[in-house]
């Protein structure tokens, strides 16, 4: 027997409820946990960010899809892309430190002797 549809919006609300949830678990668990949760999260392959990026992929043809067809501002479909490309380029830039994440989220807690120093931070921007 198969399983009905979910309905798409309702679908929607609840990954959105979901998040918002798992957004507010973060900040409470421990680092080793919340790095694994953040590594999970920003896999490109099957983490939530690469799902959004897709969503957005699957929104942006679609709107092109209307677009060509008179039904949506041309606009609308830009705007889709422009946000389709930019999370995509973020997905990949971000895929890069996949492995720096889960070996850290793997790592054994364990008391230093002496505690890390803080490293000063960097904003580097691409342009």
């Amino acid at each position: 027997m198969s399983h009905p549809s979910p309905d798409p919006l309702k679908l929607a609300d609840e990954i959105t409820r979901q998040l918002g949830r798992l957004a507010d678990r973060l900040s409470q668990l421990p680092p080793s946990q919340a790095t694994q949760v953040i590594a999970r999260v920003l896999d490109a392959d099957n983490g939530v960010f690469g799902g959004i990026t897709h969503l957005m992929i699957t929104g942006s043809r679609f709107a092109k899809d209307q677009a060509e067809r008179g039904e949506l501002p041309a606009e609308v479909w830009l705007a889709l892309g422009r946000a389709a490309n930019m999370l995509d380029d973020m997905v990949f830039d971000l895929d890069e430190h996949q492995d720096t994440l889960r070996r850290i989220s793997t790592q054994p807690t364990t008391i230093a002797a002496t505690p890390p120093a803080p490293v000063p931070l960097v904003v580097r921007r691409r342009r």
